[in-house]
């Protein structure tokens, strides 16, 4: 890896960008507020896109119950939720999107590649073991770091340390505002739950990752 790619680092969504889990978490999180908390069909109406783990469950608990989760309430929830949606990985089974596999390969050698996503550390490790993705991935900003997606971005990039720049790969709006707060470069990709019209102030839009490594050769000259 060149002096240069050391210095630039991708931060990938996971769902919606890498990778549909086929509903595995919003099903996991249906489970867990009817065990638990007695509340039938409790996402419906709920858009799940680009938020945080912590979001969706302070979202369902206003709407459902009109009020907030506890800290017990959530640390309960969320040590229900990861051995259901590992459950549910396996039997449902995850698709890899197009271009997903081809593009982190080709970026492997030409700059330092992390996730940024509102899963929780254990739901996002276990959606990228189930899509064969794992290990390919030196740091990450995940929804245990912080409930505000710009905020679990910042903290990826922290934990990379020095760097020229940040690209932020995403599929909804919420990844947009994130990369814009942190000052990064975003690549927007239609394969989620935003249209690319609504996704036409990234930087860019591709419609697969396919058209990830020729944007990259194309800005980056490598």
């Amino acid at each position: 890896m060149g002096s240069q790619s050391r210095h630039l680092l991708y931060l990938f969504d996971i769902d919606g960008t890498l990778l549909d889990a086929h509903g595995s978490g919003r099903g996991s999180f249906d489970e867990v507020m009817l065990e638990r908390f007695g509340v039938a069909n409790a996402s419906e109406g709920v858009r799940y896109g680009g938020k945080t783990d912590h979001a969706i469950i302070e979202e369902i608990f206003r709407a459902r119950l009109g009020r907030s989760a506890t800290t017990a309430e959530r640390a309960e929830f969320l040590a229900a939720y990861v051995p259901r949606l590992t459950a549910k990985l396996a039997a449902g089974g995850v698709k890899v999107l197009d271009g997903a596999v081809a593009a982190l390969d080709w970026l492997a050698p030409r700059a330092r590649l992390g996730v940024a996503t509102g899963n929780i550390r254990e739901g996002a490790e276990a959606k990228l073991a189930a899509a064969g993705l794992a290990g390919r991935f030196e740091v990450g900003g995940y929804g245990c770091d912080s409930a505000v997606r710009a905020e679990l971005v910042a903290r990826a990039i922290a934990r990379a340390g020095t760097l020229d720049e940040v690209i932020v790969v995403g599929d909804t709006i919420h990844d947009i505002s994130a990369a814009r707060a942190c000052n990064a470069t975003v690549c927007a990709v239609a394969t989620g739950s935003d249209t690319a019209e609504a996704l036409a102030h990234a930087d860019v839009v591709f419609r697969s990752l396919t058209e990830l490594p020729a944007w990259h050769a194309a800005r980056y000259a490598c």
